[in-house]
C-alpha cells in the first residue's frame, strides 16, 4: 500500500464534514486505485466510526490491504461499495429520533437492485432503518399495490427505476411522504443511458417529486439524511 505520508499529493479528506453537513465524506471509487482507497479511508475513520467507499470495482484488493492495516471493511457486492470501519446500530425510538419508520427503497426491476442496495447501505451507514421493495415496476402494477399498505407506513422513499423511469411518478401520486427519485443507466438505445427515464422524472405530473443524478443510490440516500436532520438523532456523526 502506498505510505500515508503520501496522502496529500492525490487527495485532502473532509474530517469534518459529519459535523458540518450530517453525513462523513464518502469516498468514489472509480479512477482510484486500491492503495488509495484504504489510505483515504484510514484518515477519515480517524473522525468517523463508518465509511463508505462506492462503485467500488477493485474490491478484492481493497480488501486485502484493508486487513494488511487492520481496518475492518466489507464489501457489499449485491451495492459494489466497500464499508470500513463499523455499522451503526439504527437510530431507535429511544434514541430520541425525530423519525423512527424506516424509508422504503423501492425498485422497479431486478436489473436496478445495485443502485437500490447502495441506497440501502447508505442509509444503514448513519443508522437509518429501511425497508426493500424490489421488483414492483409499472409493467405489473399489481406487484405495488400489493406492497403499498407497507410502503405507506415509511417515512419517506427513494424509488429506483430504469427504462421510461415511471415508477417514481407513480409511487409519488399514491402517497404523501417525501418520495426521491433515482434512474438507473436501463434500458434500450432511445433510453440513452438512462437520460430518457431522467427526462421523464424531471418531467413528472406527480407534484413533490424530486430526481437526483442517474445511478446516484448514495446521493439520494444523503438527501434523507438532510430532510430528517439525523445528525440531530445519531451520535455517530
Amino acid at each position: 500500500m502506498e505510505s500515508e505520508s503520501s496522502l496529500e499529493s492525490y487527495a485532502k479528506p473532509d474530517l469534518a464534514r459529519a459535523s458540518r453537513q450530517g453525513f462523513p465524506e464518502a469516498i468514489y471509487g472509480p479512477g482510484k486505485t486500491a492503495p488509495q482507497i484504504v489510505a483515504i479511508a484510514k484518515e477519515l475513520l480517524g473522525s468517523n466510526q463508518c465509511v463508505l467507499a462506492t462503485k467500488v470495482d477493485n474490491a478484492s484488493l481493497v480488501l486485502q490491504l484493508s486487513a494488511d492495516a487492520d481496518i475492518p471493511a466489507q464489501y457489499i457486492e449485491k451495492a459494489a461499495l466497500v464499508v470500513f470501519g463499523e455499522l451503526p446500530q439504527p437510530v431507535s425510538e429511544e434514541a430520541g429520533a425525530a423519525l423512527i419508520k424506516p424509508v422504503a427503497v423501492v425498485a422497479a426491476g431486478t436489473v436496478d437492485l445495485t443502485v437500490a442496495e447502495e441506497a440501502f447501505w447508505t442509509l444503514a451507514s448513519v443508522g437509518i432503518p429501511a425497508r426493500r421493495f424490489y421488483d414492483v415496476g409499472v409493467a405489473g402494477l399489481h406487484r405495488l399495490l400489493d406492497c403499498l399498505p407497507e410502503i405507506k407506513n415509511c417515512s419517506a422513499a427513494i424509488v429506483v427505476a430504469g427504462m421510461d423511469g415511471a415508477l417514481p411518478s407513480v409511487v409519488c401520486g399514491l402517497v404523501s411522504m417525501p418520495v426521491v427519485a433515482v434512474p438507473t443507466a436501463v434500458g434500450y438505445g432511445t433510453g440513452l443511458g438512462g437520460l430518457t427515464a431522467l427526462a421523464n422524472m424531471l418531467n413528472s405530473c406527480s407534484p413533490g417529486l424530486v430526481a437526483v443524478n442517474i445511478d446516484n443510490g448514495f446521493g439520494a440516500a444523503v438527501a434523507m439524511v438532510r430532510i430528517f436532520g439525523y445528525r440531530k438523532a445519531t451520535s455517530q456523526l
